[in-house]
């Protein structure tokens, strides 16, 4: 009879539940989040500034054969207050994480999981804190984004089985509902995605803290709707007991300046242990040579390696990166030693590079890519260069976590490439300087040529996720693009380890390119505030002003249509400056005009950028306003 009666009561709170939902909101109230059950099943809504932004979308996983989400009872059981700041890097130093945090539990008479959620004045993220023994196994995450239907969305494409090993696709856009059918690979997609709202607004769709997991992949639906998906697909993944998942996130802006300076990404991810960062003066941003792109005579011989160490030198580059081929001089970890010391004499460290194959070993704690670093360190390396991790299962997200980790314990920075795109790691572990899951400049060398519109593209989806090792500035091979546009990418693209593709013999031996020098050598790897111009459009134009120290920079890449351009020094805020220009020579793409000319803080001007093209203008203060 008891048991009955319990059933019937349970029963009756499962209705009332449905046709009930709790309200979530951000510190502001532009963002909410609306929380209810939807024909027995767990969902949500999310308005921004009062408008609904997702309809009706579901929430849940398969674990351990087990439906989770479904003919449930919801219960708060904790909101806190998040409100910090810390340092960042990037585009801007200083971070701001103001959220609300809610967290229920949602259970059946079965079963039962916590579902935790953030709401924050630029976006909702949410989780799921899973209960288990030993290891739980995820067969599916029935997890679904709902999007406005006819609405542009930007998503990468690379039409074979590469699109989502390395994430190396062309930036292209489409409307929402036609997203399923776009890609001849099929309807999964990679995020990040990014959609264009009504009025002149934004949404992305990704991930955030991917520890323990597999990374998550979006299926397209005819309806707009996106399922979460994962490499493993039905044969599924294990995590460790009582695992967590990563954020799923929805980031909203009202422009395109607050998409790119958002901190939700890193907010959600964990401070750095104290232990193993106690002491970060080992980190630190710089720039890179690398002998790579340019495919010249002698390439990864230790003449013309330490040749490029000094030209490091001469620029005033931080860095020399030795990529794949050191490993097969005649005496590998002596002549490594050999070329660090001859490094360090001139203030410039080494980073090498490393297959991932040779490394991705779990056996005893990995204990084959632990020997290898230990050597690396030994020979006086301050980094190393992992590739072709080529996919983003479960397997391979714990291999790079050990890297970060490993690599922490022996004060080694890391720049991964041939993977997924980052969802704020570099936060939990800094010594994450870069990371490639992008389409750069390195495809320019296999004669598939970037786009001015694909690098547009680039400023406003990929890299609003930071560290993006696009490898800009390639005058040599610049394919359909202006010198003034290569120039532009080094400041426009986001890397604390900035891997300049050009030799820099060309830099310094070739006439017209010797004028941009002095930008080429103030060039920054990271900044102190940036900030995008109204004039932009991720369809067309990225026009930004970005501040490192107390000189200001504008910078813009163009795409395929020309154009002229107000600059509008009003960023400046007072005084009189230097302004030192970088443009495009109308009559030549692989030519600049360069001049100086002393500006007086929110004057303007305009000047022609052609097709597929840029500028950079250095502005220098030569007097305060009084």
């Amino acid at each position: 009879m008891k048991k009955i009666k319990l059933i019937t009561y349970f029963i009756l709170l499962m209705f009332l539940f449905s046709c009930s939902s709790d309200l979530m909101q951000s510190p502001d109230k532009s963002v909410s989040v609306s929380l209810f059950v939807d024909e027995g099943h767990l969902c949500y809504k999310v308005y921004f500034h009062g408008k609904q932004v997702l309809d009706s979308s579901r929430l849940g996983l398969i674990v351990d054969g087990d439906t989770l989400g479904t003919n449930v009872l919801v219960r708060q059981v904790n909101k806190k207050i998040i409100d910090e700041e810390y340092r960042t890097r990037g585009f801007h130093t200083k971070a701001i994480n103001k959220a609300v945090e809610f967290t229920y539990e949602i259970g059946t008479s079965q079963n039962s999981f916590l579902w935790q959620a953030r709401v924050y004045d630029d976006g909702f993220a949410f989780r799921y804190l899973l209960k288990g023994c030993d290891s739980i196994k995820v067969s599916k995450e029935l997890t679904t984004f709902t999007p406005y239907h006819q609405i542009p969305v930007w998503y990468f494409e690379r039409p074979n089985h590469w699109k989502l090993k390395s994430y190396a696709g062309n930036w292209m856009c489409t409307m929402s509902d036609s997203l399923y059918k776009v890609s001849p690979t099929g309807p999964i997609q990679g995020p990040i995605l990014v959609y264009e709202l009504p009025e002149e607004k934004y949404m992305a769709i990704t991930e955030a803290a991917l520890y323990n997991y597999s990374g998550m992949r979006l299926k397209a639906n005819s309806d707009a709707s996106l399922e979460v998906n994962f490499t493993e697909e039905e044969d599924g993944f294990y995590i460790p007991e009582n695992g967590t998942t990563p954020w799923r996130v929805i980031l909203l802006a009202d422009n395109l300046n607050e998409l790119v300076n958002s901190d939700l990404i890193t907010n959600l991810n964990p401070s750095p242990d104290k232990k193993m960062y106690e002491d970060i003066s080992w980190i630190r941003p710089g720039r890179a040579v690398w002998s790579w792109w340019s495919n010249c005579a002698g390439y990864m011989t230790m003449d013309l390696e330490k040749h490029f160490i000094d030209r490091a030198q001469e620029l005033g580059y931080e860095f020399t990166l030795l990529d794949e081929g050191w490993e097969k001089w005649a005496d590998k970890w002596g002549d490594l030693k050999s070329i660090c010391e001859y490094a360090h004499d001139r203030n410039v460290d080494v980073f090498v590079w490393k297959h991932s194959d040779e490394l991705n070993y779990p056996i005893d704690n990995y204990c084959k890519m632990a020997l290898f670093l230990d050597s690396v360190k030994a020979a006086g390396v301050s980094g190393i260069k992992i590739d072709f991790m080529n996919g983003e299962s479960k397997s391979l997200i714990d291999f790079d976590i050990k890297a970060l980790q490993l690599c922490a314990e022996r004060h080694l920075m890391v720049d991964f490439h041939g993977c997924q795109q980052p969802s704020g790691e570099f936060r939990t572990y800094p010594n994450e300087m870069t990371r490639e899951g992008i389409r750069g400049l390195e495809l320019n060398r296999m004669n598939q040529h970037l786009t001015g519109n694909h690098n547009v593209a680039l400023v406003f989806t990929r890299c609003i996720l930071n560290n993006a090792d696009y490898t800009p500035i390639g005058f040599s091979n610049p394919g359909e693009t202006s010198w003034a546009h290569q120039l532009a990418t080094g400041f426009a693209f986001t890397s604390p380890l900035l891997v300049m593709a050009e030799h820099p013999d060309t830099l310094f031996m070739n006439e017209k390119i010797t004028p941009m020098l002095p930008l080429l050598k103030a060039m920054p790897p990271v900044w102190d505030e940036t900030v995008v111009l109204p004039e932009s459009s991720i369809s067309s134009m990225a026009v930004l002003a970005r501040r490192s120290g107390a000189e200001w920079y504008w910078i813009v890449l163009n795409g395929s249509t020309s154009d002229e351009v107000v600059v509008n020094t009003e960023f400046l805020g007072s005084g009189i400056w230097m302004a030192y220009c970088i443009m495009d020579d109308l009559n030549d793409p692989q030519n600049v005009i360069c001049y100086k000319k002393t500006i007086t803080s929110g004057e303007e001007w305009s000047i022609d950028v052609r097709s597929n093209g840029g500028a950079v203008i250095q502005f220098i203060q030569e007097k305060e306003e009084i």
